[in-house]
């Protein structure tokens, strides 16, 4: 039998509690023998929960307990759960976490520890949720220079630029309605100001880099709040979406770049169907091409399922790297400068300002897209970041970068 902790029994944790119950047969014949939830360590209690019997306030019933072998955390955050993962970790307990901020923020020490300790520091869930893109990366397209990677890994912004454009809904009035449904938070700063997916990119880059970690502050980030229901009506009108955007990229012999951003996303972009909670994440590798992986990015049981996959990873081999490499921190900043990064954007300006906009954007390929009664508007390629608001000012226009 293997005897597993979970700390922290919201959502996930209450998840990962539930999925090993439900599916307690099938998950034995992966194993070969039993797993079972010996200890939930939360400071509150759940006398209506079938596993109130478990839960403890005590944290040294998890970390005194010789027979706990993988400890699940579900807390959140990268200040008590830090302090615990570390706990666990130097007790030679593996430990499993859907927790995107202490990944990103204390990945490198984390993983350093789990090896010195001959246990494991998995994340799978961390990004994506129930779909499977961490192990993938690692294992399924090792063979690969990873090239880029585009995502849509918030589902709190996707269902707020869904509901704009399928309802006809100001950005307040989409967010109010996220809100109500459990969505976004009363304080939604982390999911419409792109940090939550900021933090996912940093784990997703540093992978692709073999492990060279990529700070989150390193990846410029811009959210969806200013984004009106005109920007969106434009988008329909140029068969497009507007999706926010993870994006990694190491195309050339230059330094990797990785940034966050609103996109217009053509429709023949398999990005631009993506709609409501669900996430999806292209993944390009110099062998294997173009590969995409979309499910549900959040939710009790699609994150808890995520999460046991990693538990039964860490019980079958404890004291194997099941991610490779650990990362390690350069000296110096391993992507580009924002302003040094190459990207493509839509430029609009008011009516009557083609021949104005062709000739600013003179040196570069451009191409007019829309030429109407109430704007112009053109596709600027390869435009470095730190020239663009300058040129879009001078043409008294807006822009958002453009996905094909």
């Amino acid at each position: 039998m293997i005897n597993i902790a979970i700390l922290g029994f919201g959502v996930v944790g209450a998840g990962v509690a539930e999925v090993i119950a439900m599916n307690s047969d099938s998950i034995a014949q992966h194993l070969g023998e039993e797993l079972k939830v010996k200890h939930i360590l939360d400071i509150r209690d759940f006398p209506d929960s079938p596993f109130a019997d478990l839960v403890t306030h005590d944290s040294n019933d998890v970390f005194g307990d010789p027979e706990v072998k993988v400890v699940v955390e579900t807390i959140g955050g990268a200040k008590i759960a830090y302090e615990f993962t570390k706990q666990a970790l130097s007790a030679g307990k593996s430990v499993v976490t859907s927790n995107k901020e202490l990944v990103a923020t204390h990945g490198v020490e984390l993983m350093e520890l789990a090896m010195a300790n001959g246990c494991q520091y998995l994340y799978e869930a961390a990004v994506g949720g129930g779909i499977p893109i961490i192990r993938p990366l690692h294992r399924c397209l090792a063979a690969n220079k990873i090239l880029r990677i585009a995502g849509i890994v918030n589902g709190t912004t996707n269902y707020i630029l869904t509901n704009m454009r399928t309802s006809g809904l100001s950005y307040d009035e989409a967010l109010s309605q996220a809100q109500a449904k459990g969505y976004a938070e009363q304080n939604p700063s982390a999911d419409v100001d792109g940090i939550d997916a900021q933090r996912k990119l940093s784990i997703l880059s540093s992978i692709a880099l073999g492990g060279e970690y990529v700070a989150p502050e390193e990846i410029n980030t811009t959210g969806i709040s200013k984004i009106t229901l005109d920007d969106i009506n434009f988008a329909t009108g140029i068969d497009c979406a507007i999706k926010l955007l993870a994006v990694f990229s190491h195309m050339d012999e230059g330094k990797p770049s990785a940034f966050v951003a609103p996109f217009f996303v053509a429709k023949k972009s398999q990005l631009s169907p993506v709609e409501g909670v669900f996430n999806a994440i292209l993944v390009k590798g110099n062998a294997v091409g173009t590969t995409m992986y979309y499910g549900r990015g959040a939710g009790k049981l699609p994150t808890a399922s995520a999460v046991v996959g990693d538990v039964l990873e860490a019980a079958r081999a404890p004291e194997s790297n099941a991610y490779s490499k650990n990362w390690h921190k350069a000296s110096e900043r391993v992507t580009a400068e924002f302003g040094d990064i190459k990207t493509n954007i839509i430029v609009r300006a008011k009516a009557g300002s083609k021949e104005n906009l062709t000739d600013i954007f003179s040196s570069y390929n451009t191409n007019v897209i829309w030429d109407g009664n109430d704007c112009s508007a053109i596709v600027v390629y390869d435009i470095l970041h730190k020239d663009i608001d300058k040129l879009v000012n001078a043409v008294g226009g807006n822009w958002l970068h453009y996905m094909e």
